[in-house]
């Protein structure tokens, strides 16, 4: 059975992965399969992008528009959840508190919170990173969730496309390569953003805020090809089917393969 590993990098537009010239992005796109011009949900704002995310469905599904979050009145089985029911093991690193909320009890083999607000978002990815290491190393979960907060917390400060933005961005793919190097042979990474930015903002429909990039590398996805579409909410239903776990009936997305 595949493992997965996703690593989100909050705020990553397209043009400022490319911008940033780190080579693992030329790596994973001549190596893997890759898409400049995915899309993400309305409201384009962390946590509900978030939560589309994980439960595979529209915010005007789950309920969650803002950064606060608010208990689905109908509730969606999550991607943890439903890989938990099905005996799969998940880790989730993140460095953003309001996260907390994507994963209900029992859904995770373990969780760990850095909090980039209080030793600063570039040391928060550093750390998590560490951790990712660590746990690839030794205990190799089927399902490894990795958010890297910086870039946005950058963008909002400098602005996007900036070049504190564009150091940001390098950052955050050392630490992808950095993942990439430790995982088990056999692994998949893929590597995405929840939404993007212009100025010092994001949440509205502008394509600075909506188009996001996503990478797959490994089996399954070699030769530098390009996806014909994707849609946030086709991360959930691909790594359940990568991990031969079926997608749950309320799910909106696509799989991938």
């Amino acid at each position: 059975m595949n493992k997965v590993v996703l690593v989100l990098i909050d705020g990553l537009r397209p043009d400022g992965m490319m911008a940033c010239s780190h080579p693992e992005v030329k790596y994973l796109m001549e190596k893997g399969r890759y898409t400049l011009v995915g899309s993400t949900v309305i409201t384009s704002v962390t946590l509900p992008c978030h939560m589309s995310l994980i439960h595979s469905v529209d915010p005007d599904r789950h309920g969650v528009t803002t950064n606060t979050y608010t208990p689905m009145v109908r509730p969606v089985i999550g991607l943890f959840e439903q890989l938990a029911a099905f005996n799969r093991r998940s880790i989730f690193l993140y460095g953003w508190g309001e996260l907390k909320d994507l994963y209900k009890p029992g859904s995770l083999a373990d969780a760990r919170f850095v909090s980039g607000r209080f030793i600063g978002w570039d040391a928060a990815s550093d750390t998590l990173t560490d951790m990712a290491e660590e746990y690839l190393r030794s205990d190799a979960p089927d399902f490894m969730f990795l958010y890297l907060g910086e870039t946005d917390e950058v963008g909002h400060k400098y602005g996007w496309m900036s070049e504190e933005y564009i150091r940001a961005v390098y950052h955050a793919f050392e630490s992808v390569e950095r993942v990439r190097n430790t995982m088990p042979e056999g692994s998949i990474l893929m590597v995405t953003a929840d939404h993007g930015g212009h100025d010092r903002i994001h949440g509205t429909e502008m394509p600075e805020d909506m188009t996001i990039p996503f990478i797959a590398y490994g089996l399954g996805y070699e030769g530098g090809e390009v996806f014909e579409s994707f849609d946030i909410k086709d991360i959930a239903p691909t790594i359940a089917k990568h991990l031969d776990v079926p997608s749950d009936c309320d799910w909106e997305g696509e799989t991938l393969i």
